[in-house]
C-alpha cells in the first residue's frame, strides 16, 4: 500500500470521531453506533451487551472504525490507568491526553489496513513503533484479551412480520453473531501481523465476537388488568444462540432464605425501562411463566435456554399462568422486608406475581430457577397434583426390566448424583435411561389408582463436585457453567425433551433420598416403608444434612424437603399428600428410602455409586 493510499485510510478513520475528553465511567458508556446498526451498547459490571436493528457489521473495516471499537480502548486505557499497568509505559505516542488517545485510535484503525512502515509514516508522533514495535503488539494483544474477559451478549430485534428476524432465526444470527466473531477475530490478527510483519503459525479459534445471541420480538398477549402495562413494551426472546462451553461468575454462588407470600401485588406502582428489561417465557412443565429479567443479570437470564424450553408464540399470545420480575428496583421491594423474595397469589384472575430485586446478593442462579419452580408447583397444587422436589427417570434395562423412578429429597441429597452414577457405573446393564425431571415435578393419581409423574425440564442444574470426574468435561460442547473456582460451582446441561417431561410416566418406585445416615446391618442402602402413614412420616420431616449450596448448615428439615411451594400451602398439600401415597400402597408401587450419604464426609462419591448398585439389583429383581 502506497503512501497516499495508506493517508487516505487514516483521513477515513478519523471521519466522525466524537471524543470526549472525560474519563468515562462504565455505568456512562451505553451508547448508540449507526455505523454499526447498533441500537446501544450496555455495560453492566463484566457483560457487555450489544443491541441491534440488523446487521452488525460486514467487514473488518466497519468494525475497527465503530464507535464501539473506540469505546472498548478508551475503556480499556482507563483499566490500565487505573492499575498503574507498566503496559502503558511502552506507548511512545502516549496515552493520557486527548491528542494522545486519537492518535492511538488513528494508528490502530490504519494498522488495520496497512503495515506499520506505512501507518507510522503518515502518523508523525508515532515513528518509534517503527523501530521498536513489540510494546504496540503487548498492547494489542492485551486489549483483545481484555475485551473477551467480559460475558458479551447480542440482542437482535425484531419486529413483527414475514421478513422478521425470529422468522430466520438461522441467518440472523450468522449475520449477526457469527459475522461479529468472524470480523472481530479477523480484525485482532490483521492489526497484529501489521505490527510484526508475520504471519501467525498457531490459529486459535477463539470466541471473540458474543458468547450469547438473542433474537427478542413485540408479542401481544391479554392483560388481566393495568398493573401488568408496564410489562407489554418489554420484548420477548423467541430464540437463543449459546457459544459453548458459556462460563460465567455470578456474584453469589449459593441462595439464602425463603419465597414469602405477600398480599400485595408487586406489580402496583412499579416502574419499569424497557430498554432495560427481556422477557423469557418459559414452559416449566404445562404451565407458561413469564420471565422478565433485568439486564445486569444477562449471564443468569439467558442461561434459562439450558434449562427451561422456550414458549412457542401462540402460547405467548395466550398470556401466562405466572409472571416473574428478576432484578426490580430495590427502592420499590424494600416494601417487603430486608430480604424481599416474594410473590402474589391474584386469587381472582388466576395469575401468580413474584419478584427479586436488583442487586449482588441477588445474583445467583438458584433464586431464577427455585422462584420459577415454586410458582409451578403452586399452579400444580391448584390444578390436583401433588408437586415434587426431586428426580425422576425412565430405566429400561437390556434384561428387559424396566422401571420409573422417582427420588424425592432437600437440595444436594444425592438425587441426580445417585441417576449419574446409575448411569455410568449401569451402562453395561442399562440400555436406555430417560430423564423426566432434574428437580421438580408433579404426581397425579390416575383412574386405575397408579401415580403418575411429570417433569418441568428440560435441563439440569448441577453441582461439579458431585459429578463423576471428566463427566462435565465430555458435556463441555453443551455446557453453560457458573463459578467453577468457587465452591457449589454448578453445570447447566440439557437432558430432556419438552415432549418426554410433559408426557406423563407411571412411576414405579417413590424413594426418600436420605443422604446423613450411614448403611449398617439396621439402615441398608434402601428399605420400602410398610404403610403410607410410615411413608408420610419420613417424607413430611424432610430431613437432610446441608451441602452448602444454601446459607443452612448441619441436620435441617423441610416440609416434604420442599420449602418451594408446599410450605406456603400445607393444607393444600396434605390433602394431596395422603391421597397419592395411600393410591402408591393401594396400588403396590414401591415406597421406601434410599441412603446416598451425599451429605456423609468421604462418602460423597462411593455412597451415589452404592445406592445406584442397590437400585439396579432392585429394578432386575421386579422383573
Amino acid at each position: 500500500m502506497h503512501l497516499l493510499q495508506i493517508q487516505y485510510v487514516i483521513l477515513n478513520a478519523e471521519c466522525g470521531i466524537i471524543f470526549s475528553t472525560e474519563r468515562t465511567k462504565e455505568k456512562n458508556m451505553n451508547t448508540t453506533d449507526s455505523h454499526m446498526y447498533l441500537r446501544d451498547m450496555r455495560w453492566e459490571g463484566k457483560q457487555v451487551i450489544l443491541h441491534t436493528d440488523g446487521l452488525l457489521c460486514t467487514s473488518v473495516r466497519e468494525v475497527v472504525t465503530s464507535r464501539a471499537f473506540e469505546r472498548v480502548l478508551h475503556l480499556f486505557l482507563n483499566h490500565l490507568e487505573d492499575h498503574d499497568d507498566p503496559l502503558l509505559s511502552g506507548l511512545f505516542s502516549g496515552h493520557k491526553t486527548k491528542e494522545e488517545r486519537r492518535l492511538l485510535l488513528v494508528l490502530l484503525r490504519a494498522l488495520a489496513d496497512a503495515p506499520i512502515e506505512y501507518a507510522v509514516k503518515a502518523l508523525p508522533g508515532t515513528e518509534a513503533y517503527l523501530h521498536n514495535p513489540r510494546p504496540l503488539y503487548l498492547f494489542v494483544e492485551s486489549l483483545y484479551d481484555f475485551w473477551r474477559s467480559f460475558d458479551r451478549y447480542l440482542v437482535c430485534f425484531s419486529e413483527e412480520g414475514p421478513l422478521s428476524h425470529d422468522k430466520r432465526p438461522y441467518r440472523t444470527f450468522n449475520a449477526t453473531v457469527e459475522r461479529l466473531t468472524d470480523t472481530t477475530r479477523a480484525l485482532y490478527r490483521d492489526i497484529c501481523e501489521h505490527i510484526t510483519g508475520d504471519h501467525c503459525r498457531i490459529f486459535r479459534q477463539l470466541h471473540a465476537g458474543c458468547n450469547v445471541g438473542a433474537i427478542a420480538v413485540r408479542r401481544e398477549w391479554p392483560s388481566p388488568d393495568k398493573s401488568t402495562e408496564p410489562l407489554h413494551n418489554i420484548p420477548f426472546i423467541s430464540q437463543v444462540l449459546i457459544n459453548p462451553p458459556f462460563i460465567i461468575d455470578p456474584p453469589e454462588n449459593k441462595r439464602r432464605g425463603q419465597f414469602i407470600r405477600v398480599e400485595k401485588n408487586p406489580l402496583e406502582g412499579i416502574e419499569l425501562k424497557s430498554d432495560e428489561w427481556l422477557c423469557y417465557p418459559a414452559q416449566v412443565g404445562p404451565t407458561i411463566i413469564f420471565v422478565y429479567f433485568h439486564q445486569s443479570f444477562m449471564g443468569l437470564g439467558c442461561s434459562l435456554a439450558n434449562l427451561f424450553e422456550l414458549a412457542t408464540d401462540e402460547q405467548v399470545t395466550q398470556g401466562p399462568d405466572a409472571i416473574y420480575l428478576y432484578g426490580v428496583d430495590s427502592g420499590h421491594m424494600e416494601q417487603y422486608g430486608d430480604f424481599p423474595t416474594v410473590f402474589f397469589d391474584d386469587e381472582e384472575k388466576d395469575l401468580l406475581i413474584a419478584a427479586i430485586p436488583r442487586g449482588d446478593a441477588f445474583g445467583y442462579f438458584g433464586y431464577l430457577k427455585k422462584m420459577m419452580l415454586t410458582l409451578h408447583n403452586i399452579k400444580m397444587m391448584k390444578k390436583g397434583r401433588m408437586p415434587f422436589h426431586g428426580a425422576l427417570a425412565r430405566i429400561t434395562l437390556r434384561n428387559s426390566a424396566t422401571a420409573t423412578l422417582l427420588l424425592i429429597g432437600e437440595t444436594a441429597t444425592g438425587k441426580s448424583e445417585t441417576l449419574e452414577a446409575l448411569r455410568t457405573d449401569g451402562k453395561d446393564q442399562i440400555s436406555r435411561m430417560t430423564i423426566l425431571a432434574d428437580d421438580m415435578g408433579s404426581l397425579e393419581v390416575a383412574e386405575d389408582r397408579s401415580i403418575v409423574g411429570y417433569g418441568t425440564e428440560t435441563g439440569a442444574f448441577i453441582r461439579l463436585d458431585d459429578l463423576e470426574h471428566g463427566y462435565a468435561f465430555n458435556q463441555v460442547d453443551r455446557a453453560i457453567i457458573m463459578s467453577p473456582q468457587k465452591v457449589n460451582a454448578r453445570v447447566v446441561l440439557p437432558v430432556a425433551f419438552i415432549d418426554e417431561i410433559l408426557k406423563g410416566q407411571k412411576i414405579d418406585m417413590i424413594l426418600y433420598a436420605n443422604n446423613y445416615e450411614e448403611v449398617d446391618h439396621d439402615h441398608p442402602v434402601i428399605n420400602g416403608f410398610s404403610d403410607a402413614w410410615e411413608a408420610l412420616t419420613t417424607f413430611r420431616e424432610g430431613a437432610a444434612m446441608s451441602k452448602g449450596t444454601t446459607t443452612s448448615t448441619g441436620l435441617t428439615h423441610s416440609y416434604f424437603a420442599n420449602i418451594f411451594g408446599p410450605h406456603q400451602y400445607r393444607e393444600l398439600h396434605d390433602k394431596l399428600a395422603e391421597k397419592v401415597f395411600e393410591a402408591a400402597f393401594a396400588k403396590g408401587t414401591f415406597v421406601g428410602q434410599v441412603r446416598t450419604r451425599l451429605g456423609v464426609p468421604g462418602s460423597e462419591r462411593t455412597g451415589p455409586l452404592e445406592a445406584a448398585r442397590a437400585l439396579l439389583e432392585l429394578i432386575s429383581n421386579d422383573k
